[in-house]
């Protein structure tokens, strides 16, 4: 396997809470060789000292002029990014360890650009009893009909993809960056648990469902640009496959998958207690 820069995607707005085991997800990674890239949102909590506490050179932050979404901070860190493959992990969310070489050595291996492994979701502190999973390949006409992965299992290789830009969308943004990645390359799935999405009062993605109905509908007509009656279909037909992807791409958790997520959350908790260890070291 190759060690090409691994560029990782964080946005940030109001996260104190999360954000520091997030980052630990990723300093806990067994492939060293990234760059996290923060963008904050104009946070108004502590979220921009929890990242600062942090002496690694290859965690960047970068601000927005003012509060602006997911959207813009994601276009931000991507200009930013120096890295062969993009990944991305939000500022409540964490990883396996292994999430990334795993992942990387999957792709180099069968030559995929794009790829998406499963997941599984914690929500309000409880773990949901299934793993998330998808097709085993995606081509284009599969990624308009639903987004069948969690942004933060997704990879792809900037070689192939190129630049990827989106509009100032506040939902479904990374829906956008898909449809986009997508034209250049298919996306292929590592059928391992390795991402951890956790689901929260406060989170992003949570609203209710009309107003996600409204957002699937702007992001065919404004970001893709299509016709009144051509995004009215395009949101139709989303809602019917995700009602298939959400009744038959998942699993009950594995004793396998269990072990995945034990292993994700004791390493982060390791890291954390090892770091207070180095503080009172130091305070002595």
């Amino acid at each position: 396997m190759t060690n090409d820069l691994v560029s990782v995607i964080m946005p940030s707005y109001n996260c104190e809470a999360y954000i520091e085991a997030s980052i630990r997800s990723v300093l806990a990674q067994t492939y060293e060789n990234w760059e996290l890239l923060i963008v904050d949102d104009c946070s108004t909590d502590g979220t921009v000292p929890i990242v600062q506490s942090f002496r690694d050179d290859r965690i960047k932050l970068f601000f927005n002029e003012r509060n602006s979404g997911a959207a813009v901070s994601r276009n931000r860190a991507l200009r930013e990014a120096r890295g062969r493959w993009i990944a991305f992990l939000d500022s409540d969310d964490l990883w396996h360890p292994e999430k990334l070489e795993r992942q990387i050595s999957y792709m180099e291996k069968n030559g995929y650009a794009f790829s998406c492994t499963d997941y599984r979701i914690n929500l309000n502190g409880t773990w949901l009893s299934h793993v998330n999973t998808g097709p085993m390949a995606v081509d284009r006409r599969r990624m308009y009909r639903y987004c069948y992965f969690s942004t933060i299992t997704v990879i792809y290789d900037r070689n192939v993809a190129g630049l990827i830009q989106i509009g100032d969308l506040r939902k479904n943004n990374d829906y956008a960056m898909w449809l986009r990645v997508i034209e250049k390359c298919n996306c292929y799935r590592l059928p391992q648990c390795l991402s951890f999405y956790i689901k929260h009062d406060n989170s992003v993605s949570g609203g209710r469902k009309w107003k996600l109905i409204k957002w699937h509908y702007r992001l065919f007509r404004q970001e893709q640009e299509k016709g009144v009656l051509p995004a009215l279909y395009c949101t139709a037909r989303n809602l019917f496959f995700g009602v298939i992807k959400k009744a038959f791409f998942k699993h009950s958790v594995t004793s396998a998958e269990q072990k995945l997520t034990e292993e994700t959350v004791l390493t982060v908790e390791n890291i954390v207690k090892e770091q207070e260890k180095v503080k009172e070291n130091v305070a002595v």
